[in-house]
């Protein structure tokens, strides 16, 4: 609120004043102080006229309409009359004797009321002249009073009484108060229903304590209101909206209480709104609101929200306090009355007149100050003071125009201070209705005609530099008008809308409207233009563009007053429709698959009483009534101000929204936020609704649809509008839509493509008709199948036929056209037709398929038929047999592979009696148990059915065969197949009723389960045959009984009871039966010691490898005693092997042992080969050790001088000679040799071969090839098995079975004669053999134990 003036005459100075403003226009104030005048000021503070009078002034008022204002005097008895309209004034006597108190203008006629100190009253009619003086009406002065809308005069006097009289003067009702009267309202108490009887309470403050209300029809029971004493004396009140009162108090309190019956005496706001003391209250109704003044201030509160104080002003000057409040009518101006004798006014409300051009806004500050603002281009603000109060303000890019009536100022603006230059005012013909400017022009609307001049033109030149438009009276009034940077655009009652190029002042366009066109508002650039109609509907026109039709505005209010264009440069075809309430963004889609359209994007909520200038960018800047603007952001464009803590929901809102105002940048970064397949979805939807092929692309691509961007992509390029919104249609499935753009473009066949695809038969065969009837054929045959698939036989046989083309190039396709026909020949009965047509049709399949229609009609016979002509044998057979034709079975069974049917035909011939047939047929069928079944009680065939039943395994047949053989007392055969069919139980029955024990135990053999064990145990125990008992208690687990009965077998010659005994406690792993069993081999029982060999394989299965491998060594020691060397090394060997593979190191003693045994056997080896040196050499090392061959010591010693002569080594020779000598020996040296051996003796050759030297496979120091000690690193070498050298890193391999190593060479040599390992005898050829290139592996485990 801004103060517009303040009026101080000296005349006034500490005097209270007296001033009341014109009513309904507000135009002048008339203000009375303590001299004798009254001064008449206009709204903008400039003295208009001063009324002397004779005394100083008691009393004034405006009639009605604010055109006569009365005014009363003291020591006068004359009322002086002053006319507003004419500025003169006119005195009438009242005829009254006394002094006058009081005078008031009725509300609704030309009436005025006089009152007197004497309590007199008149009325004077200022229409008719006439007065009624009603003396006496009261006993003393009046002071106060009011006349209601029914014309009722309320008066009140100092004489305690209230007097409420007619029009005429006569009193209808009188009343008593309890002190002085003051403010007198009428007015309507609030009730639940709506009263008719009018304003019929009259409310009254009583001696400034009191509020009573007195109801005019119950005269006798006045409502009396008190107040709480703090609150002080009431100073003045006020009525208001749905019979509230407001209520003003000395001490500050401003209250406000409702009249309604229930309500009364409650407080339904109270405030302490001046801290010492309140002068004045004063309510707008025009803008609902209340001012109250005390303590230089004034309080301005919002009705609707009491709280809510809009406004406050501070007067720091006026220290002598404040007096009364006034408002105009209109609410735009408020007066206060000081104590100090000044008067402000206030400007509360503004008109609210505004214009823009672009972002530039021009608006009404002040009622004479203008400012013009460019907050987008953020342009410093321009004040201009004008001259009159305006009643329109018009804006250009350079220029500003004001006026009223029919004359206009014009300012052009500029950038040197103050930022104007007033130019000048033209006077029009007419009062303007509104005015638009340009860079150049002004078009001023008036009286139906628009005038367009140029805005800076010079005089003389002025008369060619103006139109006046429409030049022909007979085109109808213009209604409205609009210009842009290039047109005129002007809407006339008849419905035009025409555009006129403002360069040569020609008519370009014009489009007729079936109604008159009442707005017109067009876009920045003027190719499209907003029109409301005097039906209030909303059209778009586009006057440049003829194809493009005037779209109506969907949702268009009714209650819509202006329309905005987005001045955003991105934003061409968005604009906003506003009423007082509501703002409507609306969007133009101008290319779309669905052709240019106009969507409404929604609804934003308008502050009250606030008028857009501006929409930029999703922002509205409007004009508030205070004379401010305010920004309002519109809902439709909340995605601009998105947040990272948006919802999903609100997210995919935004995102709506942007894809109607075609923000497609946006979108896509809502999209990324969203992250959701939705949205994209969404995005790319929009893309191809609006033929954004490339950032459909896009978008499809980031959602990771692979289809969508093929597609696309196949379609991009496409030049032809209609083809393309065709093809994007179809991707959106609005294929009705495609098939209508398909058409209208280029290439329509396109249409009937799609319509194929989408299997739309009927459409696509109306376009085939039309477009490519060549293609009637194939969709009648596409059709056809479709039509037999839903069973509508009669119209695909129809549509088979009629894609017959009797063309060789389409055979196929006429096969298939046949084989249809047949089908449906079929289906519809016509069975001889169709099934010779499915014989000469050359394919399978068909016969296959009316076959199966035949089998489901039953008819059997010819489906049959038709199955072998198809080559179906098992359907034909499976048919044949269901009509019982077994000739025909019979001939087609070869081809069966069906089990199901060789089964059916063999239960056919096994009724008939043929068994062989049916045997055959069973066996065809797989079905073994009727094969043997049939064998075996027609064809006595036993020996057939024991073989199927050993092949295949089967239970049912073995028990048959068990049953069979039981017939004929074959008992044991009989056992045997029980136990094949898992019928243990009666196999062991009727083993131990025929004795035939043994048999079921060698049957059942691994099969059985452990009762099935210890039953046949338990038998055997009960018959003394302790082995088989034995046996079967091992295999039931109970070993103490098993070793009690192996221990009570007699010794046989292959003591298999000991080697039972030996396994039993190996498994049994229990001391005291192991303790038991080395008892009974030691001969501690029954003082016969068992042979060793069952000690050694004792401790073996008790895996006791140490005292396994000790007694080994005895064993071997006693077989090499006895002469048995192989069996010796055999023993040796098996015990070596066993320890290697539990991982245990191998005593040294037994390897040793070993190797002299071995190096004995490959002596034969060598000697048998011709290799003498190598026989000598190993004769040598088993020569050294003679004392572990006693039984042989002298054939050896022979064998070695012989070999040892043969081979050159004649020292080694002589000295074995030497040996034999001895007198143990020499007898038993065979005759063949004694003589040389002895000649050897007496004449000795000491010369000797020297052995060939290799190196250690550990360190490399070179030794005598045989020497297995190495005297260098200590360790005992590895030897090669084939020649018993020691083994050589370079030249290593190893036997597969028994992994001993041998020197590659040597046993590849070795192999060529021999079939078998040396060590291991087992088979073994060369090519087994391989070489290895690294041995470190064997030379690490090659560490005998020397710890024994």
């Amino acid at each position: 609120m801004k103060s517009v003036f303040v009026l101080a005459e000296k005349a006034w100075a500490g005097s209270n004043l007296l001033y009341k403003w014109q009513k309904s226009l507000g135009n002048y104030i008339a203000v009375a102080g303590q001299d004798n005048t009254v001064k008449i000021f206009d709204r903008h503070g400039h003295k208009w006229t001063e009324i002397n009078l004779p005394g100083r002034c008691v009393g004034m008022d405006w009639d009605k309409d604010g055109d006569i204002l009365a005014v009363i005097a003291a020591k006068s008895s004359s009322i002086f009359l002053w006319d507003a309209s004419v500025s003169k004034t006119s005195q009438i006597d009242s005829g009254m004797r006394d002094q006058m108190s009081f005078i008031l203008w009725s509300k609704t006629s030309p009436l005025l009321a006089v009152g007197t100190v004497k309590g007199n009253l008149l009325i004077y009619n200022q229409q008719t002249s006439r007065k009624i003086p009603v003396l006496g009406k009261h006993s003393k002065k009046i002071t106060c009073g009011c006349w209601s809308s029914q014309n009722l005069l309320a008066l009140g006097s100092d004489d305690n009484t209230l007097s409420i009289s007619n029009h005429e003067g006569d009193t209808i009702r009188q009343t008593t108060v309890r002190g002085e009267p003051a403010e007198i309202y009428f007015s309507v108490m609030k009730t639940d229903e709506r009263s008719a009887q009018g304003e019929s309470t009259v409310s009254v403050s009583v001696d400034k304590k009191i509020l009573m209300l007195f109801n005019i029809n119950d005269p006798g029971n006045p409502i009396e209101l008190a107040f709480e004493r703090r609150y002080g004396n009431i100073v003045s009140y006020r009525w208001y909206g749905d019979g509230y009162i407001l209520i003003g108090f000395s001490h500050g309190y401003f209250v406000v209480i409702s009249t309604h019956i229930r309500e009364i005496g409650y407080e339904l706001y109270q405030a302490h709104n001046h801290k010492d003391c309140l002068n004045s209250v004063a309510i707008s109704t025009a803008l609902n609101k209340a001012a109250s003044c005390g303590d230089n201030s004034i309080k301005i509160h919002e009705l609707s929200d009491r709280k809510d104080i809009s406004s406050i002003i501070q007067l720091d000057d006026e220290n002598k306090g404040l007096d009364q409040l006034s408002w105009t009518d209109d609410g735009q101006l408020l007066a206060l009355s000081t104590q100090r004798g000044t008067l402000h006014v206030f400007l509360t409300k503004l008109p609210i007149l505004g214009d823009s051009y672009g972002t530039r806004l021009a608006y009404l500050t002040s009622l004479l100050e203008v400012t013009v603002c460019n907050q987008v281009e953020e342009e410093s603000p321009v004040t201009i003071e004008v001259e009159v109060e305006p009643t329109f303000i018009a804006v250009g890019p350079y220029h500003v125009a004001v006026g009223m009536n029919n004359r206009a100022w014009f300012y052009a603006l500029v950038d040197q201070e103050p930022g104007f230059n007033k130019l000048k005012d033209i006077e029009y013909l007419g009062t303007i209705a509104s005015m638009c400017l340009n860079s150049d022009y002004a078009a001023a609307l008036f009286e139906g005609k628009v005038q367009l001049h140029v805005i800076e033109g010079k005089d003389q030149d002025e008369k060619k530099q103006m139109k006046l438009f429409p030049d022909n009276d007979r085109k109808g009034r213009i209604l409205c008008h609009a210009l842009t940077a290039d047109f005129l655009y002007y809407g006339t009652d008849s419905g035009s809308v025409v555009s006129v190029l403002v360069e040569d002042w020609e008519t370009v366009n014009s489009y007729s409207h079936s109604v008159g066109v009442r707005k017109v508002f067009p876009d920045v650039i003027g190719t499209r233009l907003v029109f409301i109609d005097n039906k209030n509907s909303g059209f778009l026109l586009s006057p440049a563009n003829a194809t493009e039709s005037c779209f109506e505005l969907p949702n268009f209010s009714p209650t819509i007053t202006g329309v905005l264009w987005d001045n955003w440069h991105a934003d061409r075809g968005v604009f906003v429709a506003y009423d007082d309430d509501k703002v409507y963004t609306y969007a133009l889609h101008k290319t779309t698959i669905y052709g240019p359209q106009v969507v409404l994007v929604g609804s934003t909520a308008l502050p009250f009483s606030q008028k857009p200038l501006l929409f930029h960018n999703g922002e509205l800047t409007c004009q508030t009534a205070s004379g401010k603007i305010s920004e309002v952001e519109l809902s439709t464009h909340s995605f601009l101000k998105r947040t990272a803590t948006d919802s999903s929901a609100e997210l995919s809102r935004q995102l709506a929204q942007a894809l109607m105002l075609k923000r497609f940048h946006e979108a896509w970064a809502l999209c990324k936020s969203a992250g959701t397949n939705a949205a994209w979805a969404e995005l790319g939807k929009a893309c191809l609704v609006h033929m954004e092929v490339e950032l459909a692309i896009q978008v499809y691509r980031m959602s990771g649809n692979v289809g969508m961007v093929l597609s696309l992509q196949s379609i991009q390029g496409t030049e032809e509008m209609n083809l393309l919104a065709g093809h994007l249609a179809m991707f959106l499935e609005d294929y009705n839509r495609a098939q209508d753009l398909y058409l209208s473009s280029s290439s329509p066949v396109a249409a009937l493509e799609m319509r194929r695809d989408l299997l739309h038969w009927d459409s696509a065969l109306m376009l085939a008709k039309r477009l490519a009837e060549d293609q009637i054929p194939f969709i009648s045959k596409e059709y056809a199948v479709h039509l037999e698939f839903v069973g509508d036989y009669v119209t695909a046989l129809a549509h088979y036929e009629k894609g017959m083309t009797h063309n060789s190039k389409f055979q196929e396709h006429d096969e298939a056209c046949q084989a249809g026909v047949a089908r449906m020949s079929i289906r519809m009965g016509d069975i001889r037709r169709g099934a010779a047509q499915a014989i000469q049709h050359p394919s399978r399949v068909l016969k296959k398929e009316c076959g199966a229609i035949l089998e489901s009609m039953k008819q059997y016979s010819e489906a049959a038929q038709l199955y072998e002509k198809g080559q179906y044998y098992d359907k034909a057979a499976s048919v044949y047999i269901r009509c019982k034709n077994w000739t025909k079975v019979g001939e087609l069974l070869p081809n069966v592979s069906s089990p199901k049917i060789h089964l059916q035909y063999a239960k056919a011939k096994e009724a008939d009696g043929k068994y062989k047939d049916a045997a055959r047929a069973y066996e065809s069928a797989k079905d073994w148990d009727n094969v043997i079944r049939v064998l075996l009680d027609h064809l006595n065939n036993p020996e057939e059915a024991v073989r199927i039943v050993r092949e295949m395994q089967s239970i049912d047949g073995a028990k048959m065969v068990a049953r069979f053989f039981l017939r004929l007392n074959d008992y044991g055969s009989a056992i045997h197949f029980l136990v094949l069919s898992h019928c243990n139980d009666e196999a062991f029955q009727l083993a131990q009723q025929h004795g035939q024990m043994e048999v079921y135990a060698d049957i059942i053999g691994s099969e059985a389960i452990q009762e099935d064990y210890q039953s046949i145990a338990l038998y055997f125990e009960g018959e003394k045959k302790h082995l088989q008992a034995g046996k079967f208690f091992q295999k039931c687990g109970q070993y103490s009984r098993a070793l009690k009965h192996f221990l009570l077998c007699p010794n046989t010659e292959d003591n298999l009871a000991i080697e039972m005994a030996i396994e039993t406690v190996g498994q049994a792993k229990d001391n005291s039966l192991t303790n038991q069993l080395i008892d009974y081999l030691m001969g501690e029982s029954d003082g016969m010691p068992k042979d060793a060999k069952y000690l050694f394989r004792l401790y073996m299965a008790l895996q006791q490898y140490r005292e396994a491998a000790r007694t080994a060594i005895i064993i071997a020691r006693e077989e090499q005693c006895a002469g048995n060397y192989r069996n010796a090394h055999d023993v040796l060997f098996s015990m070596y092997t066993e320890l290697q593979a539990q991982k245990i190191k191998i005593p040294a003693e037994m390897a040793t042992n070993l190797m002299i045994l071995h190096s004995y056997l490959l002596v034969k080896i060598h000697v048998k080969r011709g290799d003498h040196l190598k026989g000598a050499r190993m004769l040598i090392r088993v020569s050294n050790n003679i004392s572990k061959f006693p039984a042989h010591v002298v054939p050896i010693l022979t064998s070695a001088v012989i070999e040892c002569h043969r081979a050159g080594l004649k020292n080694s020779a002589f000295s074995f000679a030497a040996m034999l000598m001895r007198p143990e020996y020499r007898n038993d040296i065979d005759t063949k040799y004694r003589k040389k051996i002895e000649a050897m003796v007496r004449r000795p050759d000491k010369s000797e071969l020297e052995e060939e030297t290799t190196p250690c496979p550990f360190c490399g120091f070179q030794l005598p090839q045989n020497e297995l000690l190495c005297i260098s690193c200590k360790n005992n070498l590895p030897y090669c098995i084939a020649t018993g050298h020691h083994m050589l890193k370079e030249d290593w391999s190893i036997c597969p079975h028994c992994e001993f190593p041998a020197l590659h060479s040597q046993f590849i040599l070795l192999l060529e004669r021999e079939t078998s390992c040396p060590m291991c005898s087992e088979s073994l050829s060369a090519s087994q053999v391989i070489k290895i290139s690294d041995c470190a592996k064997y030379l690490q485990t090659y560490e005998p134990d020397e710890t024994q």
